[in-house]
Order: C-alpha cells, then structure tokens, then sequence
C-alpha cells in the first residue's frame, strides 16, 4: 500500500472511530439543536444563489422525481435516498402500502418534486442499492433553508432510521422523533 493509500485509510478509521466513540460514550456530537417549530430552518443569505451562500455545503441539483417519501431521483437519474428517515412503503411489490406511505410520499413530492435542493453528504456516499445518501435541504423564498430530513421526522411523516457511519443528525432526529410521537404527529396519530 503506497503512502497516500494509508494516510487516507488512517483518515477514514479515525473519522468512523471517532463518531462511533461518541455515540458509545454518550457524548452529543455537534448537531443543532431541534427547532421548536415544525419546519426546522437553516439561516441564510439574502441572495440564497448558491449553496455556500445559504452556508449549507453541498451540492444543488434539480430533484426530477419523488419515488416515495425517503427516495428521490435528480438530475441525471441518479436515485438519493435520504439519510436518517425511513418513511412507511410505497413502492415495494413485496409488501402492502404502509399506513401514511401515501401522505409521506404526497409530502415530499409537494415539497421537492422540480425545485432545486441542495444535497449534503456525510461519511458514506451510497448504500447497497447504489442510491446516494444525502441530507437534503430545500432553499426557502425568505432565504432559510427547510432541513427536509428532520422535516420528515418532525412532522410524523417518518421514523429515525441510521445507520453508522451516517450518524451527524442521529440525535436530532430522535428528538425530532420524540416530540412527533407525544403531539401524536402523522403517523403517530394515524396508525
């Protein structure tokens, strides 16, 4: 293995190493804090022209289709599946359409479906059906940025599903998860 092979491997296992350790150590790992309202928000620029203006890294793509509420196909056809959120089945031939996998998907196609987003990645770059995972972000017209995954989560549209090493916001969406769950939000109301 030449240098750079190892440097970057010692890299990667010190990222993974560290965010596993905090989780085990009961350590938060820096999220923001949950919003107290229902559409968390990300401050931004008045401009909100690129995605380092919004102070959101990542990168902007076209969202072309909603497949169901976590999956989501851009630009490209490239298929994203949100990370951190499992929404109810709509999709799958195998199973039965889940209890608010309707209204999920509708959500997500209301809120993305042919609008710019903005993707963020964290430590993984796909998952086993070759989809990507990303965080995603939604500008806003009054330049904040609607943090879709946690929006999902918050409103009862989904539950917290992560996965290690995808873990930046897996606090945050258990928080999210727990506040829908004791105001009984979408699915926790229906089903």
């Amino acid at each position: 293995m030449d240098r750079s092979a190892k440097i970057l491997a010692l890299f990667s296992f010190l990222i993974i190493f560290s965010g596993l350790g905090l989780l085990l150590l009961g350590s938060k790992p820096q999220v923001s804090a949950p919003s107290p309202t229902p559409a968390p928000l990300v401050e931004t620029s008045p401009d909100g022209t690129s995605s380092a203006s919004l102070g959101i890294e990542g990168e902007r793509v076209l969202v072309t289709e909603v497949i169901d509420g976590d999956t989501l196909e851009i630009e490209g056809g490239l298929k994203v599946r949100l990370i951190g959120v499992d929404t109810p089945e709509t999709k799958d031939p195998r199973r039965p359409i889940g209890c608010f996998g309707k209204e999920a998907s509708q959500e997500v196609k209301n809120l993305i479906e042919g609008k710019v987003v903005i993707l963020q990645k964290d430590i993984s770059n796909t998952d086993k059906y070759q989809r990507l995972l990303r965080y995603v972000y939604l500008p806003l017209e009054d330049g904040n940025a609607l943090f879709v995954n946690d929006y999902l989560v918050r409103e009862g549209f989904g539950l917290t599903l992560t996965y290690p090493p995808d873990v930046k916001y897996a606090l945050q969406f258990r928080e999210a998860e727990t506040q829908a769950k004791e105001l009984k939000k979408g699915l926790w109301g229906k089903c």
